[in-house]
């Protein structure tokens, strides 16, 4: 094992690479995103009674959340000059669909477009039991795993609480999911489930993750449950408590390796928080969360990660963790240094991590017609090409 890093909780989170600062567009501020306190305060601020913020509060998230309303118009149980007070103080605004395209297995795949021109890939899956949507948490990313087509793209920004929720609205327009008012109550869920795995580290942007699985977690609106919110991380390690505490969700890890040496080159924050730290935090969190188990992603790349010895230190490094395995055959994309590993070599790992107690899905390839599987995601706008050779020599392949 390499020297572990500083573990102290007050590691200063700083990315690797400089983020171009946001350009706010002048206007209105977007009530979208705000949470129940925010929104509170916001109220206040505009003229609204201190003994009244409670209930507008309650009616304005109802018509944002519940309904799906687009316009304070619409807002009937509020009074006209009210609505129309709210018209000139706020906006409601969401991503904008770009473009949509689904694929052969049904997998629906949105460019959308937020403020400053910039564009981010969102996945809806559909499957027999649920539906899952993949959600983005940055413009690009700044973690450059070198398995990740996200990853090749520079870092432009860290999305807004009201953009990530946004996400989840539009994709709940497209599916014709918001409830009609008058109509029988229909408790069927296309959009089950939200995967925080799209562009970027959403322990990156932990405040605005945080706040939009709040407002997707409440029960007035969007109302998902806890258990039904997966988020991904490569392994920031002091922001993973603060998930475990503030979010409560479940999470998944982006692992990938069994060794330093390999996850050093597919993951790079490794060299910052290395397996060993990584472990020892992980340990910690189904207990902070009160979550069931972690799960581990596991990308099958061929002559890489994808040996038995692989798979028998893989079982040794998580015991002790509640855990299940998601192993992932590579998605392949333009340039990508690696290749899918042999479905033999795959199913030959599942077999002995299975052997060792632990679940082990092959997770089945969606979307790949559409460049919408795992790790496929990359935003045309910021799409800079780079050649084989390029990705190689940076990551030192």
């Amino acid at each position: 094992m390499n020297d572990a890093p500083q573990k102290s909780i007050q590691t200063p989170i700083t990315q690797d690479v400089m983020t171009i600062p946001r350009k706010e567009t002048p206007g209105l501020p977007n009530i979208v995103g705000l949470t129940r306190d925010a929104l509170r305060a916001a109220l206040i601020d505009m003229g609204t009674a201190e003994k009244q913020a409670k209930m507008r509060v309650n009616q304005i998230w109802a018509w944002l959340y519940h309904w799906g309303v687009r316009d304070f118009a619409e807002m009937t149980n509020l009074a006209k000059d009210y609505r129309a007070k709210l018209a000139e103080t706020f906006i409601i605004e969401v991503p904008e669909v770009v473009s949509k395209q689904v694929s052969a297995d049904g997998t629906r795949k949105y460019l959308m477009r937020i403020a400053g021109g910039h564009e981010v890939e969102v996945v809806y899956i559909p499957e027999a039991d649920r539906g899952t949507l993949c959600i983005s948490s940055q413009v690009g990313c700044t973690l450059t795993c070198s398995f990740c087509h996200t990853g090749t793209q520079k870092l432009v920004r860290n999305l807004t609480a009201g953009e990530i929720v946004g996400q989840i609205m539009v994709a709940r327009d497209d599916l014709g999911e918001w409830p009609v008012p008058g109509a029988p109550k229909d408790e069927t869920r296309l959009l089950s489930n939200i995967v925080l795995m799209g562009m970027g580290e959403p322990l990156y942007n932990f405040d605005n993750v945080r706040d939009a699985m709040k407002i997707a977690m409440d029960g007035e609106g969007i109302s998902l449950s806890r258990r039904r919110i997966t988020l991904s991380t490569s392994g920031v390690v002091p922001e993973i408590a603060k998930c475990a505490e503030e979010i409560g969700c479940l999470l998944a890890v982006s692992f990938h390796a069994t060794t330093d040496e390999v996850r050093d080159k597919l993951v790079p924050i490794n060299k910052r928080w290395n397996i060993e730290t990584l472990l020892d935090t992980l340990r910690e969190y189904p207990r902070l969360s009160n979550s069931e188990r972690i799960t581990f992603e596991y990308v099958m790349l061929k002559d890489v990660n994808d040996t038995d010895a692989d798979a028998r230190r893989l079982v040794k490094l998580i015991s002790g963790i509640p855990a299940k395995i998601n192993l992932i055959p590579f998605n392949e994309w333009p340039g990508a240094p690696y290749q899918r590993s042999d479905w033999s070599r795959i199913e030959a790992f599942a077999d002995i991590v299975h052997k060792a107690g632990y679940a082990s899905p092959i997770r089945t390839p969606r979307g790949e017609d559409i460049m919408a599987a795992c790790g496929q995601l990359k935003s045309a706008t910021e799409r800079a090409r780079k050649s084989r050779a390029q990705i190689a020599a940076e990551t030192g392949l």
